[in-house]
């Protein structure tokens, strides 16, 4: 598979004194991928209070946030191997995702408009994401209650696994997830993150 990190390597090789002019021709490239028809997948990285997100988008949509601990090479792997090959280092496809992002840590956004592409869950697992922007900013709800809203009251494991394995995290707020019990429960960004993002949206 010929991906951006092969290519850049190339560049490298071509260019190994002059790293303004290997990004001038990575940015030309990406441009062109686009224009041309051949970008299927576009990814950045954003830095954000709870640590460097992994953005990626489809022509479609946002299809994938990533958090550190996920491993920002296996996940662009995945990517490849599910949706296209053609994966390539393109920020301005993500460009409203991250002013997005950003105006939500500053505090200035509670709901996210950016179009989503949500191939990455099918099944119950895509129906509980789907009801999750229901569960309002600085609210939590039950895994016990998601189950509820999505008709099928005693599939409580399965709403966890579906939150566990959501693509698009923060976006799609599983963060809001908790136990019946009040504690947090498990989050795929980590503790640490989970509580940062209930602590950030409480202050609100």
């Amino acid at each position: 598979m010929t991906n951006e990190s092969d290519i850049t390597e190339a560049l490298e090789r071509a260019l190994p004194d002059d790293p303004d002019q290997l990004r001038r021709l990575h940015d030309r490239l990406a441009v062109a991928a686009q224009t041309d028809g051949v970008l299927d997948v576009a990814y950045r990285t954003v830095d954000t209070p709870v640590g460097a997100l992994l953005l990626a988008a489809t022509e479609i949509g946002l299809v994938r946030v990533a958090y550190a601990s996920e491993d920002h090479e296996a996940v662009i792997q995945t990517l490849a191997d599910r949706i296209s090959p053609r994966v390539l280092l393109a920020p301005p496809r993500l460009d409203g995702a991250a002013r997005e992002l950003d105006e939500y840590f500053a505090g200035r956004r509670q709901a996210f408009d950016v179009p989503l592409d949500w191939r990455l869950s099918a099944g119950f697992r895509s129906t509980v994401l789907h009801h999750l922007p229901e569960i309002a900013y600085g609210r939590t709800a039950s895994y016990a209650a998601v189950a509820q809203l999505t008709g099928s009251p005693r599939a409580v494991r399965a709403v966890g696994t579906a939150c566990a394995t959501n693509p698009l995290p923060v976006v799609i707020p599983c963060h809001r997830v908790v136990r019946s019990d009040g504690r947090m429960g498990r989050y795929l960004g980590g503790a640490a993150a989970k509580a940062a993002l209930l602590a950030l949206e409480s202050a609100a």
